[in-house]
């Protein structure tokens, strides 16, 4: 009967049969795997070190400061790592990890050098400190538009347009390095940190290549192994008993070998070149009909991507 339907049909509605089972929703969000939570969690653990290196700096005590900076650069190169070994490679983890760059490599170290010595410039420190963290910024943005780039050779996946945020970071404090040397924080070393700031910012957004050893470190041959355990373990006891010497050499030593980027980019493209007009000769066509090596959109993940 229609009327007995409808009725059954209120009754199976009804609020008030707590004994009658709910029906299910289904949730609203997926499981997510352990695997993608460790990179994030590194990426978060090197902020929260870029966040302790600003208070240690605003508390004087820029030791430690400069440590924790170096700390959160040392896990910024191991979170993306991890992630494609795990293969915990996300897109929530990519924006992550450049926001987390954008603070621990160009605002943390910008506030440093103003709370060390820039403040004592004037409105020009803190000029200088803008324009470091902004140059940061703009690097890590040209570096997410382009990393998707179908049109980009196989071979430049080696190489970063500009100084990579990080080594930004480290080479800028190079000033407090020397003050820890021994240098008086005078007038001279002053205003050498003002321009050193502002020349570090503009190699971030230049179009200089620069090396980035993404290829380096893939496979290991067994003999080589031991080796590198030694040289690890004798940077590490280096880097903890010599801080300031270890960083400061190696700091000068990194800006006088990025030449040898430019060099090696300017190499591979003439060989591309070179490649493309033996092409054009043996076939007979235009130059823009054959692609070489110049074009390539066969780049896998792993090669495009430096961060997760």
């Amino acid at each position: 009967m229609p009327g007995l339907s409808r009725y059954n049909r209120a009754m199976d509605s009804s609020p008030f049969e707590p004994e009658r089972p709910r029906r299910l929703k289904r949730p609203l969000f997926r499981p997510v795997p352990v695997r993608m939570l460790i990179p994030n969690m590194i990426t978060l653990l090197a902020l929260c070190a870029g966040l302790t290196g600003v208070r240690l700096a605003m508390e004087g005590r820029l030791e430690w400061a400069l440590a924790a900076i170096v700390f959160a650069a040392i896990l910024d190169g191991v979170d993306g790592r991890v992630a494609r070994y795990l293969k915990g490679t996300s897109r929530f983890g990519a924006e992550l990890d450049s926001l987390a760059d954008f603070f621990n490599f160009g605002v943390a170290p910008a506030l440093i050098l103003y709370f060390w010595g820039l403040h004592d410039i004037g409105q020009g420190g803190w000029i200088a400190a803008l324009i470091f963290a902004v140059c940061a910024s703009l690097r890590l943005a040209r570096f997410n538009v382009m990393i998707d780039d179908p049109d980009k050779p196989a071979w430049a996946s080696n190489f970063f347009v500009g100084m990579p945020a990080p080594m930004g970071a480290i080479t800028v404090l190079l000033p407090i390095y020397l003050f820890f040397l021994g240098v008086p924080r005078n007038g001279v070393l002053l205003w050498f940190s003002f321009l050193f700031t502002i020349a570090m910012a503009a190699l971030m957004i230049s179009r200089l290549p620069v090396l980035s050893g993404k290829r380096v470190g893939k496979r290991v041959a067994p003999d080589m192994v031991v080796p590198i355990f030694v040289l690890v373990a004798v940077s590490a006891a280096l880097l903890t008993t010599y801080p300031w010497q270890v960083l400061a050499v190696g700091t000068i030593a990194y800006l006088a070998l990025l030449p040898l980027g430019f060099v090696s980019y300017r190499n591979h493209q003439q060989a591309d070149e070179a490649a493309r007009r033996a092409a054009v000769q043996a076939g007979g066509g235009e130059a823009d009909d054959v692609p070489g090596q110049t074009v390539s959109a066969a780049l896998s993940e792993e090669e495009r991507r430096t961060r997760h």
